[in-house]
């Protein structure tokens, strides 16, 4: 059995943020079920919102948050994480990180971005590669820690808490069991401040922006453990997804959009003049609806984002990444207008938590995009996420750094993994084979726009396969791929109820039998918790 103070599952902002600072108080143990870098962050291509700007104020950017949230923002946790905020940006910039900027009189100063949903340019970013640049930098002081371990190809399979294990004391996380995906050996994992950081779900759905790793596996584990789960109908698609048959996941950035792109349909026209005030700068549920019923409509297969109006020097220099990989499919978008579509980008809901990341089960802790603080609401204004992200570990190591050292649980002996009479996987095409089907009838049943005919059919599929993935998993050996695909399923049952539940149409979650906003009786949270 390995033992550390505190124990991370995740590799993205959130994640390695928390490990860096928590490296001064105690062995670390970081988690992560690919390589360091494989994270949603590192994806991330706008930026970080924060105030900087005297043209800015905090007032706005909650204001602007609260909106964008439908009613179910928690507004001391919005105003928290934006307050907070340019102190967390001091702390990447000190790390060395530094975001773009410009000459203006005789001074340099940020350049920022504007996204939807904003009233003002406050999205700090590196180009059009925020993300990825966050990652190198924390990653890179990561490995200067002596008092931090990767553990790379590692997968969390299951917590371990005093309830499961029969304890009459308080229920709480004791570790966590982790399976080496090298040697297929299933290791004990002791610790009393265990952090979930593991990201979203966008893989549940068959198109997404997310990268494969994106398999909701936080959300599925804390919920197994007895952790509540809150507002898991309220999935982000984005409405810039690149169009192309060879083009994987390619998320072309809102900063685009804010940089004066227009989207246009199949007969060239500016169709979000239709639907908006603030046209292709709408909020993102609002934009994705509009591109869904466009392209219904009209029955063509995507909609086109139009920036030729700018530069070609412009464009290179603000957005090469999104250049270059346009041009390799064959799209210039310096000449001609990006097809695109939605997809599936970010879980809004997820593990609740209070705004330092502490969850209903006590020694467990959720940061992230797996974590609903109630800062997102029932939609996510585009680039809150990151700051969350450093906010929330921020405060979460502060909270855990005021609990006792050694917990009255550190006694209790944890047991070693048992696998059973189990054997090899004998063929893997039902485990891919179910899967796919998770991930097309989350698409077509539970995506942008949705009814109760559809959420019930996929409801009662779901309980089907629920039940021949738990048999699955209990005759064979686990994997990665049966471990991912056992989250899958129950975090696309977690969707799908919260989605049942709620009988109204708010922010993302928009059902054509209940078109209206109900505020006498749905103006909260949708909590789940397991019995």
């Amino acid at each position: 059995m390995k033992e550390f103070d505190f124990v991370v599952i995740g590799s993205g902002i959130a994640g390695l943020t928390f490990a860096l600072k928590a490296a001064k108080h105690g062995s670390v143990a970081v988690i992560t079920k690919r390589n360091g870098a494989d994270s949603n962050t590192a994806w991330a291509q706008g930026g970080v919102a924060c105030v900087t700007s005297e043209e800015d104020s905090f007032e706005l950017h909650v204001r602007d948050t609260l909106d964008a949230g439908a009613g179910l923002c928690d507004e001391a946790t919005v105003r928290t994480v934006v307050t907070e905020g340019p102190a967390r940006i001091r702390d990447l910039t000190d790390l060395g990180l530094h975001f773009d900027d410009r000459e203006v009189s005789g001074h340099r100063e940020p350049d920022l971005g504007r996204e939807g949903g904003h009233s003002k340019r406050r999205v700090l970013h590196v180009q059009d590669v925020t993300g990825r640049e966050i990652e190198v930098t924390l990653l890179r002081e990561l490995q200067r820690s002596s008092t931090v371990q990767l553990f790379e190809n590692h997968m969390a399979v299951d917590l371990i808490t005093a309830g499961k294990l029969g304890f009459a004391t308080e229920d709480r996380c004791l570790g966590v069991y982790v399976l080496d995906e090298k040697t297929a050996a299933v290791e004990t994992i002791r610790t009393d401040r265990l952090v979930l950081a593991t990201g979203g779900c966008g893989k549940v759905y068959l198109y997404t922006t997310n990268p494969d790793v994106a398999t909701g596996d936080g959300v599925a584990i804390a919920w197994r453990a007895g952790a509540t789960i809150a507002n898991m109908e309220f999935i982000q698609f984005h409405p810039t997804c690149l169009f192309h048959p060879n083009a994987k996941s390619f998320l072309i950035s809102e900063a685009v959009r804010g940089e004066g792109g227009v989207l246009r349909n199949n007969r060239g026209d500016d169709f979000m003049a239709r639907y908006h005030p603030l046209k292709s700068l709408a909020p993102r549920d609002i934009v994705a609806r509009a591109i869904d019923a466009e392209i219904k409509r009209s029955g063509a297969n995507c909609v086109f984002l139009d920036i030729t109006q700018k530069s070609p020097e412009f464009l290179r220099e603000r957005f090469p990444h999104i250049y270059e990989t346009c041009l390799r499919f064959g799209v210039d978008m310096v000449k001609q207008p990006i097809p695109v579509v939605p997809a599936a980008h970010y879980q809004c809901g997820g593990i609740k938590t209070d705004v330092n990341g502490a969850t209903t089960l006590p020694g467990l802790y959720a940061i992230g995009e797996v974590a609903s603080t109630g800062l997102h609401g029932a939609n996510r204004l585009a680039s809150n996420s990151l700051l969350e992200g450093i906010v929330v570990s921020h405060r979460a190591l502060s909270a855990l750094r005021v609990q006792p050292a050694a917990h009255p649980s550190r006694s209790i002996t944890l047991p070693e993994w048992r696998p059973g009479n189990v054997q090899d996987v004998d063929e893997l095409v039902v485990i891919y084979h179910n899967w796919d089907e998770i991930r097309r009838l989350m698409w077509d049943y539970v995506g942008i726009v949705r009814t109760d005919k559809r959420l019930q059919r996929a409801s009662a599929r779901l309980r089907n396969l629920q039940r021949e993935i738990r048999e699955f998993y209990w005759n064979f050996k686990i994997t990665v791929d049966l471990l991912e695909l056992r989250n899958l399923a129950t975090v696309a049952a977690l969707i799908v109820d919260s989605a049942v539940s709620r009988k109204e149409s708010r922010g993302l979650h928009y059902t054509l039998d209940h078109p209206e906003t109900d505020d006498g009786h749905f103006k909260r949270d949708t909590l789940l918790t397991r019995m």
